[in-house]
């Protein structure tokens, strides 16, 4: 059962109330006290940079792009990446992260951030940030701090707090 047929999907409003869910079932009532939650509270995601995995119509995964500042730099804030148990190690979660920084490097943004494993999130061109240079709202472990440029030298120079930036009207 290792070869699974998949689809990546745009995010659709009615799809919010499942990726709900699945969060529930995948990461727990803990989930709220981490760093990354506590910002998603304050600032809703970009449906358009958000995206769904489905086998079927079964939907198997999901991954959420949300604006913030890192300083005064705009970037963006990836996750929750969230895939069922049963269907995990099938690399949906690296075409989810694939397709959703394809989408916001094609619409112009530069630089995205998340807390997670490097070596999962390496292969998709994340790297730690330097101890120190990005503090997020809350506790996090530094050396799960990790960013990747989307445009060559998207980081230099970009240091400070990261709170939630709300997109213009």
């Amino acid at each position: 059962m290792n070869d699974l047929s998949f689809t990546i999907l745009s995010e659709s409003p009615d799809d919010a109330e499942a990726i709900d869910r699945l969060n529930a079932r995948t990461f727990g009532p803990g989930r709220f006290a981490k760093s990354a939650y506590r910002l998603r509270e304050e600032v809703a995601h970009i449906p358009e940079l958000s995206f769904t995995a489905r086998v079927g119509t079964l939907m198997v995964g999901s991954v959420r792009l949300s604006p913030i500042l890192v300083g005064e730099t705009r970037a963006l804030l990836l996750g929750p990446l969230t895939i069922e148990p049963p269907f995990r190690g099938r690399g949906i979660g690296q075409k989810l992260i694939a397709r959703a920084l394809e989408e916001a490097k094609r619409k112009g943004h530069r630089l995205v951030v998340l807390v997670g494993d490097e070596p999962y999130y390496g292969r998709s061109g994340f790297k730690t940030a330097e101890k120190g240079r990005i503090t997020m709202p809350g506790p996090a472990d530094p050396a799960r701090i990790l960013v990747a440029e989307l445009q060559p030298g998207a980081f230099d120079g970009v240091s400070g707090a990261v709170h939630p930036d709300w997109p213009a009207a």
